[in-house]
C-alpha cells in the first residue's frame, strides 16, 4: 500500500475502467475452478497505515478483480457529511470490487471451457508433445469474446446505470463538503480580520 496526499488527491480515484484480465490458465479442468474465498471482503483487510497518516493509502491490484483497493483515512473530526462522502467512496469500492471479480471469474472459467471444447473437438489435448499449453488462433478467440460480450451486455448496461448513479452520488456529496468547508474558511477569515 502506497500512501496517496491530500494535496495531489484524484477525486476521481473511485473511477473504475475495465481492468485487463491476467487469467493464468489453470493446470486443472474449468469445472474446478471456484470463486475466490475472499472476495467479499473489505479492501486493504490485514494492513493498517499508520497512525500519523492524514492520508488515503492505495494497495496493489487485486488478484481477483483487477482494482486497486483503497484504505479512506478518516479525519479524528469528520462532519456527518464528510463521513457521508467517505461510506459513498467505499460502497462504490466494494460494489466495483464485488462486480469485476465476479466477471473475471466467469470470464476465465468461460474462456479455459471454451478453449477445451474446442481442442477436444479438434480430438487435441490442452497440452502438446513438449508441454506447451494448446492454445487457439485469433478468429477462434474472437468468436469466445463476441458470444462473451453480448451473453453479458446486460450485466455490463447493468454496471455502467449503477456506476453513474455511484458517482454522480459522491460528485453531489464532494461539492456539498467543498461549499461547507469554503463557507467555514470564510467564516474564520472574517473572524480574524475583526480581531
Amino acid at each position: 500500500f502506497t500512501p496517496f496526499s491530500r494535496a495531489g488527491r484524484r477525486d476521481d480515484a473511485l473511477v473504475a475502467t475495465r481492468p485487463a484480465l491476467g487469467c493464468s490458465p489453470p493446470a486443472f479442468r474449468p469445472a474446478e475452478l471456484k470463486p475466490p474465498q475472499n472476495s467479499e471482503a473489505p479492501a486493504g483487510l490485514g494492513f493498517r497505515p499508520p497512525a500519523h497518516s492524514h492520508s488515503d493509502w492505495i494497495g496493489p491490484p487485486d488478484k481477483h478483480s483487477n482494482l486497486r483497493p483503497i484504505i479512506f483515512y478518516v479525519p479524528p473530526e469528520e462532519s456527518a457529511l464528510e463521513r457521508r462522502l467517505r461510506e459513498a467512496r467505499q460502497e462504490a469500492q466494494a460494489s466495483n470490487q464485488r462486480f469485476w471479480a465476479r466477471h473475471n471469474l466467469a470470464f476465465c472459467q468461460e474462456k479455459e471451457e471454451f478453449i477445451y471444447s474446442r481442442l477436444k473437438a479438434k480430438g487435441l489435448e490442452m497440452r502438446d508433445e513438449s508441454g506447451q499449453k494448446a492454445t487457439l488462433n485469433a478468429e477462434e478467440m474472437a468468436d469466445f469474446y463476441k458470444d462473451f460480450l453480448t451473453k453479458n451486455f446486460k450485466k455490463h448496461l447493468q454496471y455502467n446505470r449503477d456506476w453513474y448513479k455511484h458517482n454522480f452520488r459522491i460528485t453531489f456529496l464532494m461539492g456539498q463538503v467543498a461549499l461547507v468547508r469554503a463557507l467555514r474558511w470564510l467564516r474564520r477569515r472574517k473572524k480574524n480580520v475583526e480581531q
